[in-house]
């Protein structure tokens, strides 16, 4: 080989080195940065899914981000997804991190679908001066031996320990207790974890009666005494049903019955949680009443019941069977779900096709409890897929004293709809006992963003009120709002209240 020859493969084998030892450097640039990427999300706990999944997790946040500019090339998301579309979903985390909440360039709701709601602000709005804070409110007043008294309208809605993980019920319990509202425990029993935070409690009865049930599984007076006798259970709510399955008992798949959630419930470890679909006890509403007179006696706390509406004509029998008893048989309050209402596990054909939107049902139930002069007795909480500060103005207007969130608060605490509740695999660890994933949910943080949630939106509500020229939210009423019609128009809400 010439030296030509021999200086060309002395270049080639350099450069191969150079390159080599390039590349190497780059690996070893790119595996020393994945590694402080890994530390760092491993060791943060603001995000649940950076903290489970490490690195990976990261394009979440940048997919997130970079559609924003992507969208008109792509797709339109931000009002299209189910159950809670992106921008639903936006408000929450931007009030759970209670960070800046506006929005630019305009609205991207179309504004003219049919059961939208549009608010009728007033020429002269209330000035901050003249606002003031919501008004208490007195749920059992003369019935109950220790009625409850609250001036918060926006709470945390029925999630059992069990179909939630430890570390959600305690994030939930602490914000609760920071914002000043109430948790309801759901019928999976009460748990140390919903004590933890000092927050009031409302329990729950489910139809498998939870918590309160003797060998047998009936209502047993001992438990229910018992758990009245902690301070922080104010109210007792008996659950006749739920929104996304209305005639079906709670489930609890068997893998998520660990051995604390079945000593709570006085069930078998490991074997589905199945609720009966309903109560032998209540067949009519005299038994109902019955039921609520005995749970209120026994505690010496206020009972109402949960409902989805569906058939009508119960709640005419209600009304005639209290007028006939007096109205200290009355419930003290009404807690009303609505057929898109959520749940962690439920059949498809009931949580798709079974009862009554909200938009139908509460405008019938408070102006049937105002035909019946029952209205001021009989508090109304409304329930189901009411998230962001229009809906819960809009429960107002039509006459709610009070409305429950559950999947609003579960975005809170970092939800991000993976639809996995009733799988315990659960990627924020919100809805899994896996110890793996429940690392990702770091009570203290999520706490602080849960009662950001509830005092932002609470706040934001208010500024509809003010805008509409009224001085607090419980003075909302229907003419401050509109709703659009199926040709598209904005009518009157008492053009559409009653059902026929």
């Amino acid at each position: 080989m010439d030296n030509n020859g021999q200086m060309m493969v002395s270049w080639v084998t350099r450069t191969l080195e150079i390159s080599a030892a390039l590349l190497i450097f780059v690996i070893g640039v790119g595996i020393l940065v994945v590694a402080y990427l890994y530390v760092k999300d491993v060791t943060q706990t603001q995000q649940a899914i950076r903290r489970n999944y490490p690195v990976i997790g990261r394009f979440r946040y940048w997919f997130e981000h970079m559609g924003e500019f992507f969208r008109q090339y792509f797709f339109a998301l931000d009002r299209e997804e189910m159950p809670f579309n992106r921008a639903q979903r936006s408000w929450v985390y931007r009030a759970a991190k209670n960070i800046d909440s506006t929005v630019a360039f305009g609205s991207t709701r179309p504004l003219n679908q049919p059961g939208d709601i549009i608010f009728l602000n007033c020429l002269f709005p209330t000035l901050r001066e003249d606002a003031v804070p919501p008004t208490p409110l007195t749920i059992g007043e003369g019935v109950a031996r220790t009625p409850y008294t609250t001036a918060s309208f926006f709470n945390i809605s029925g999630m059992s320990f069990g179909a939630l993980s430890v570390p959600a019920v305690r994030a939930l319990s602490i914000g609760a207790h920071d914002a000043g509202i109430w948790m309801n425990t759901g019928e999976g029993g009460l748990s140390p974890y919903h004590l933890e935070g000092g927050c009031d409690l409302v329990f729950q009865i489910g139809t498998a009666k939870y918590g309160v049930r003797d060998a047998n599984g009936n209502l047993c007076d001992e438990k229910l005494k018992e758990v009245a006798r902690h301070q922080q259970v104010r109210m007792f709510e008996i659950k006749m049903s739920q929104g996304a399955k209305p005639g079906k008992g709670g489930i609890l798949p068997g893998g998520k019955v660990t051995a604390e959630i079945a000593k709570i419930r006085g069930i078998p470890e490991g074997q589905d949680s199945i609720s009966p679909n309903g109560y032998r006890e209540i067949r009519n509403v005299d038994d109902l009443l019955d039921m609520i007179a005995r749970v209120r006696e026994v505690t010496g706390k206020p009972c109402g019941f949960k409902v989805v509406i569906g058939h009508t004509a119960w709640l005419e029998d209600l009304m005639a069977a209290i007028k006939a008893r007096g109205e200290q048989s009355a419930p003290d309050f009404i807690t009303l779900d609505s057929a898109d209402g959520g749940s962690g596990a439920a059949p498809q054909p009931l949580m798709d096709f079974m009862g009554l939107p909200l938009k139908r049902s509460l405008p019938y139930l408070v102006d049937t409890l105002e035909a019946h002069g029952l209205r001021r007795r009989i508090k109304v909480i409304a329930s189901g897929k009411l998230v962001n500060p229009s809906d819960v103005a809009w429960a107002l207007c039509v006459g709610a004293d009070f409305i429950n969130s559950a999947r609003g608060f579960m975005f809170s605490l970092g939800c991000i709809q993976a639809l996995q509740c009733n799988r315990n695999t659960c990627p924020t660890g919100i809805t899994t006992h896996d110890p793996k994933l429940q690392k990702g949910l770091v009570v203290e943080d999520k706490a602080k963003r849960v009662a950001h949630y509830a005092r932002n939106l609470m706040h934001e509500v208010g500024v509809i009120a003010h805008s509409c020229g009224v001085r607090e939210p419980r003075l909302l009423r229907r003419d401050h709002a509109q709703v659009i019609n199926d040709h598209g128009l904005p009518v009157s809400l008492t053009e559409t209240s009653r059902l026929q």
